[in-house]
């Protein structure tokens, strides 16, 4: 009697402990881009303020295909899309549609050892420019994932198995056709609704019953759909969708596509791709071309008011990566000349300009791409050199505490090898890719 309680109790402890260890290894998940909540801010504790000297810990990598879609991590697992070549010829080039022909695909690795769990593929003909594979990274709510291809592809699978629960081409459904650099509207789940971009007349902006796939509305019109993701932010008592194509800043309800307010705000070659920045009370959107605003929004009603305007000595202007806001302070990438600088949020006066987030010569690079997530007191900066930083955003400069390559830059870009794939991070890791792996590396303190 006495071995059994004493075998009880032993049981009882190692069970215990291997909860306690399973939790404590899984840690926070990123379960789409930019994370949780789509603010880059990774909320893990117990994570490095400086790399060893001989940089992360490498804890495993995985082949991938070509794709600028970031992984997403959830539930242990790791998604992420890539696109795999059969015939033709990748080379960029801003003005020409590549044709390619190949798979798209979506693979489930297990987020500890990055062992393929399932994949789903599918035959894919490319017509768009910048060839290099997905744009939108995977969204994962619960016992779902949703991914949508370079071309319009969008699917929901069942994020355990992959079996598909439904899927159709947008194209066809909406009578449009791809946007020149592929489709790439981070799909949003908003209650029952999928959210993203089609295009044609009535439809820039859809959502569709998350678990059937079946429209329920859709709306909006513009010469083009743009690049920029729905984004989800509440203000004057309400939920507001703000959609940005490529003539206007619009918000909408959610629930109804139904127009709240519209502002004209047109950045050149149809280039909306940040998403819209909420800062308090405050709205800011960039993009190329010098075209930016500052937006106050309403504490008592949808609705808002432009606070000002930029010009090139104001603000910046963003294309590949989003910026983040901080104690009244913008910091993130100018696409042009391609350098990484920091401004005041109420007036736009530039406050300091660095090139080392960006360029690995020292020299502004055109479409220069940093991505920038906040940890604690410090910030992780993923280069598209394959660096990632450590660093200090503060109004008075920018302080790099720590510096280490995890990739090789392996995309073509205005004559350079680049990375311009957002990663996660998530288990205490970051989760990076570029067109030949994904690699898992440990910021465990």
């Amino acid at each position: 009697m006495k071995i059994s309680v004493w075998m009880g109790w032993l049981l009882c402890a190692v069970c215990v402990t291997s909860v306690l260890c399973e939790t404590s290894v899984q840690g926070d998940d990123w379960s789409q881009w930019m994370g949780n909540d789509r603010d880059g801010v990774w909320k893990e504790t117990g994570i490095v303020s400086e790399f060893p000297a001989e940089g992360p810990k490498v804890m495993w990598k995985a082949e991938v295909g070509l794709g600028y879609a970031g992984p997403a991590v959830a539930g242990g697992f790791v998604y992420v899309a890539d696109y795999l070549v059969k015939e033709g010829d990748t080379t960029p080039n801003p003005n020409v549609r590549n044709t390619l022909k190949g798979e798209e695909r979506l693979q489930c690795l297990d987020a500890t050892t990055g062992t393929q769990v399932w994949e789903y593929r599918y035959d894919c003909e490319y017509k768009i420019s910048y060839p290099n594979g997905p744009r939108a990274t995977p969204t994962v709510d619960g016992d779902l994932v949703y991914m949508l291809g370079a071309e319009g592809h969008l699917a929901c699978l069942d994020s355990k198995t992959g079996t598909v629960v439904w899927g159709f081409e947008i194209k066809d459904r909406y009578k449009t056709e791809s946007p020149i650099w592929g489709y790439a509207s981070h799909p949003l789940v908003y209650q029952d609704l999928l959210i993203t971009l089609a295009g044609g007349p009535g439809s820039i902006a859809i959502a569709v019953n998350k678990k059937t796939g079946e429209d329920v509305w859709k709306g909006l019109s513009a010469s083009e759909i743009g690049y920029s993701p729905a984004t989800l932010i509440n203000a004057g008592g309400v939920d507001q969708l703000l959609i940005w194509d490529a003539d206007k800043l619009n918000s909408l309800n959610p629930l109804t596509g139904d127009v709240y307010w519209s502002f004209a705000l047109k950045p050149s070659y149809g280039m909306s791709i940040m998403p819209p920045l909420k800062a308090g009370d405050y709205l800011f959107a960039s993009g190329i071309g010098t075209v930016g605003a500052l937006y106050e929004l309403s504490s008592t009603s949808p609705s808002a008011q432009v606070v000002w305007e930029g010009t090139n000595q104001t603000g910046l202007y963003s294309v590949n990566s989003a910026p983040v806001f901080e104690e009244g302070v913008v910091y993130g990438t100018d696409c042009k000349p391609g350098i990484f600088r920091a401004f005041d949020l109420k007036t736009g006066e530039r406050l300091w300009q660095a090139t080392e987030p960006v360029s690995k010569d020292g020299r502004p690079a055109n479409s220069g791409t940093c991505f920038v997530i906040k940890n604690g007191a410090h910030f992780f900066l993923f280069s598209e050199t394959g660096d990632l930083i450590i660093a200090d955003l503060k109004p008075d400069g920018y302080h790099e505490l720590s510096r280490a390559k995890i990739l090789e830059p392996t995309s073509s870009a205005f004559n350079r090898d680049v990375v311009w794939s957002y990663p996660a991070f998530a288990n205490k890791c970051c989760f990076a890719r570029n067109d030949k792996e994904i690699v898992c590396v440990s910021l465990s303190e």
